[in-house]
């Protein structure tokens, strides 16, 4: 090879891999983008590691999930006879008292199944964890792609099921929301501080609900004319609107459930009391 002429990308070592395969532009640089490209995808991946520290701590912890009237939404419904102390919210004991493990453990299943198939959080979780691409224009670092073929990203075409699945534990969630409402006595016309965490919850948790492709989808989709599906096309414009704020309903409802769930640990466990409007 004369001197000053640049490689092919058959002669260098990573020529193979992604962007750098033979027939594309001989660019000896892994990327041209000059901005703090890995800030976002750090940020993202730090902020999923904190809630997966957090959740995994309160579903094993089995305890201060339930100041009356408030229950956690981690715990919510009660699906075994082990739940200390609850006396309200939706308390079903479907799986008996054979049991033993933290009840958190039989709910938790379906909204996180929901946002671990999440089209948003698989972009979230690529990129932050395992660099599939680390941003736009930068390669990733993998020597092959077999997107989501294969097992195990293969099951990532199970969301459309567990978005069947999250609806009526957002309308479980709502109900424990509407018993904030309620004293310790069981009486109507009580307001906390902590019924307004509960309404905020469920909010955006029914936001991001909505706001999923597939929802969007069961609206909208394999319509050959919307003007003969008025209803529909009214309906799909709607979760259109939502949907286009995915990403940030994604992160407002993550870091609602898990503030829901640490006020209620804060004012059961005995921190705090619960400040009363009425």
């Amino acid at each position: 090879m004369a001197t000053g002429t640049t490689p092919t990308p058959s002669a260098t070592p990573t020529a193979r891999r992604g962007v750098l395969t033979p027939g594309r532009a001989a660019i000896s640089a892994r990327h041209l983008r000059t901005d703090r490209w890995w800030l976002p995808p750090l940020v993202t991946a730090l902020g999923l590691a904190a809630f997966i520290g957090y959740s995994t701590w309160r579903a094993f912890a089995n305890s201060h999930y339930y100041a009356a009237p408030y229950v956690s939404p981690f715990y919510s419904p009660c699906l075994a006879t082990n739940c200390a102390d609850m006396k309200g919210g939706a308390d079903w004991a479907l799986f008996g008292d054979w049991w033993g493990l933290s009840p958190a453990l039989l709910v938790l299943i379906f909204p996180l199944g929901f946002r671990l198939t999440c089209y948003y959080y698989r972009k979230a979780y690529y990129r932050g964890f395992w660099a599939s691409p680390p941003a736009c224009a930068v390669a990733e670092p993998h020597a092959k792609y077999t997107g989501e073929t294969r097992l195990p990203l293969i099951l990532q075409n199970v969301h459309r099921y567990f978005f069947y699945l999250a609806l009526p534990v957002a309308g479980i969630l709502t109900y424990d929301a509407v018993l904030g409402f309620r004293d310790e006595h069981g009486r109507w016309g009580h307001m906390g501080l902590g019924t307004l965490v509960l309404l905020v919850n469920i909010t955006l948790i029914w936001a991001y609900t909505l706001s999923c492709h597939s929802c969007r989808h069961i609206m909208g989709g394999k319509l050959r004319h919307f003007s003969a599906h008025p209803v529909r096309y009214r309906l799909w414009g709607w979760v259109g609107v939502l949907n286009g704020r995915h990403m940030l309903l994604a992160w407002s409802s993550l870091i609602s459930v898990g503030l829901a769930d640490l006020y209620i640990y804060l004012v059961s466990s005995g921190a705090f009391d619960d400040p009363r409007f009425f």
